[in-house]
């Protein structure tokens, strides 16, 4: 990866995310696009009445926070050993991101501990931006204090084409790593390509792996994830986002939300 995309915001996640692209760009020698977007608290933008009245205000006290974080995040990577640039931008968020990253090789955006509160607690970006966008996602806990690309990598693989995408998009990541696990989760006749699939792929990339087939056990499949998680305690993982659609994953549940909610390892996600 030579082009990522960093969120810039002032809240409780921009620590961890400024330090997961300065670990990246080393690794990788990638350049750092820092993208901030300011937006408009939607309870003024629905107000039609007292919300315009207090519009002039408010932006301007916005404004002069994203100053704020601009000078404190420039300032800070003229003493990192990296290179990138700045992009400023106006209105909705997921819609400002994927346009300032339509040609990076990934975006990096906050993996909250918990739902939003308060103003300062990141905004929950991951799940939009994978979904609409093509390019991956890469969710960096709230509190990381790095991104260890180099170490020990899992992909989840499920032969599914959201698979498909991660595990592609994740091979400049993967030849980064020093152990790669592949990890499919038994589920009978879900899907008509053979597990092995990925590991092939990926000796044709130069990247060896080892690949695990974990028994469900009557478990959902995410559970049983998550045990493979617990059990190889990766670094960073890759997996698909969002097999079902995302609604029938809002009412059933599904992996992708349980991998946001319960996983506090760095995901790269992609749709």
């Amino acid at each position: 990866m030579k082009s990522i995309l960093l969120h810039i915001h002032e809240d409780h996640g921009a620590e961890s995310r400024l330090q997961a692209a300065c670990d990246l760009a080393r690794a990788s020698g990638a350049h750092i696009h820092c993208a901030q977007v300011t937006t408009m608290p939607d309870f003024v933008a629905a107000d039609m009445y007292g919300g315009a009245s207090m519009a002039p205000a408010m932006m301007a006290e916005l404004y002069d926070i994203d100053e704020k974080a601009r000078q404190r995040v420039e300032d800070r990577l003229r003493r990192e050993d990296v290179s990138w640039d700045w992009r400023h931008a106006e209105g909705d968020v997921v819609h400002g991101l994927l346009s300032a990253a339509a040609l990076t090789d990934a975006m990096i955006v906050t993996l909250p501990s918990g739902p939003r509160k308060e103003f300062a607690d990141p905004l929950h970006l991951a799940a939009d931006l994978a979904l609409a966008g093509r390019v991956p996602v890469i969710a960096v806990p709230q509190e990381a204090k790095s991104f260890p690309v180099t170490g020990r990598a899992l992909v989840a693989w499920d032969g599914s084409q959201e698979a498909s995408a991660a595990l592609r998009l994740s091979v400049p990541l993967l030849k980064l790593a020093e152990e790669v696990h592949v990890v499919t989760v038994e589920e009978a006749g879900k899907y008509p390509f053979p597990a092995t699939d990925a590991p092939e792929y990926l000796a044709r990339h130069g990247i060896k792996c080892q690949f695990h087939t974990w028994p469900q056990d009557g478990r959902t499949v995410e559970a049983a994830l998550k045990a493979a998680v617990a059990t190889l305690k990766p670094d960073w993982m890759a997996m698909g986002a969002f097999g079902h659609s995302r609604l029938r994953e809002m009412i059933f549940g599904g992996v992708t939300r349980a991998m946001l909610r319960e996983v506090h390892v760095p995901l790269l996600l992609a749709h």
